[in-house]
């Protein structure tokens, strides 16, 4: 990271060359297609004029998750190169074979949020990990993976990060979403990663798969924003993007699941606060004859949901963060 008054050197990234207060649109090419060509991940490098940190945004990196996508877009849209000190690196489409194809995996089957730090020699997922780790997040100071709920779930926009790290914690409460969750990085996870060579992380849950979700996309947007402002990248905050609510820190979760197979009724919406044994969904046999509720087993916040009302016996219904004694739950405000 570079402090200021460093004199700004072009950025050399994919073999080309950024200046300094420029914006430039390039590509990683990480593997070939079948026919021969390449199989390139679009990348936009905003190399400010003044000197400052690195910073990464990246998306789809499952590719069905759009919310990510259109974030990245408006965010870049609101940035002029000769105003941001540092760099931007944005990623809007990580995953580019399966956003194409609308598929949230790479044609070799495997998650790419499963597969990093990856390896130029490895499976295709193994080289798309490896590419966006060694030509982008090696170069960062900080990021966010901006993600959506999956499996045809729902998620309340929500900060999914490690609350212990007093850095990442900083980060979180200038992002000031309506949820921050403690969530340990899952094995072969881009934040793992990340986090394993000291960039400081957060993954940012909101919406649905193939759905563009606006209050996902706004506070995605307002909270990419405030981090660049915190990290030193922006001078200023628009007034319409300044936090309208405090935000609830919560450190556990669970899914409620259903007893049966059927058809799931979900009768909480995200955001509620629900108390212990509230009814939270019904479900019901096709022809009526059985049908039964499932009650939250602890009062808590909905942070995520079922879309989809065809269930089968232990699918996952409603997600709740437990609030109250012995949960761990405060609410802190970014004012």
């Amino acid at each position: 990271m570079t402090t200021a008054g460093d004199p700004v050197e072009p950025l050399i990234i994919a073999r080309q060359s950024v200046e300094p207060g420029t914006r430039k649109e390039l590509e990683l090419r990480p593997a070939r297609l079948p026919s021969g060509g390449w199989m390139a991940i679009p990348v936009v490098a905003i190399h400010g004029a003044a000197s400052g940190p690195t910073m990464w945004l990246s998306a789809a990196v499952h590719g069905d998750e759009v919310c990510g996508v259109e974030i990245i877009r408006q965010v870049l849209n609101r940035l002029r190169p000769l105003k941001v000190a540092g760099t931007l690196l944005a990623v809007p489409v990580v995953n580019i074979p399966g956003f194409a194809s609308g598929n949230r995996y790479l044609p070799d089957r495997r998650d790419l949020n499963r597969s990093f730090p990856g390896s130029a020699r490895g499976s295709l997922a193994s080289r798309f990990a490896h590419s966006l780790m060694t030509e982008i997040v090696s170069r960062c100071d900080l990021g966010i993976d901006l993600h959506t709920g999956s499996d045809h779930r729902s998620n309340l926009p929500q900060i999914r990060a490690d609350l212990d790290d007093a850095k990442t914690r900083d980060l979180v409460r200038a992002f000031a979403p309506p949820v921050a969750l403690h969530a340990g990085a899952r094995d072969g996870s881009l934040r793992q990663a990340a986090a394993s060579q000291g960039t400081t992380t957060l993954l940012y849950e909101a919406g649905e798969a193939w759905r563009f979700s606006q209050s996902a996309i706004d506070d995605g947007v307002a909270g990419v924003v405030r981090v660049m402002h915190h990290a030193g990248m922006m001078r200023s905050v628009p007034d319409d993007l300044m936090p309208a609510h405090s935000t609830l820190y919560l450190h556990r979760s669970n899914w409620s699941r259903s007893p049966m197979s059927g058809l799931a009724r979900i009768k909480v919406e995200l955001g509620d606060v629900v108390v212990r044994r509230q009814r939270i969904a019904i479900v019901a046999d096709a022809v009526g004859s059985t049908e039964r509720a499932v009650r939250a087993s602890t009062p808590g916040v909905v942070i995520g949901r079922t879309e989809l009302p065809v269930v089968h016996r232990g699918d996952a219904l409603v997600h709740i963060a437990p609030l109250g004694s012995g949960a761990g739950s405060t609410i802190e405000s970014l004012q």
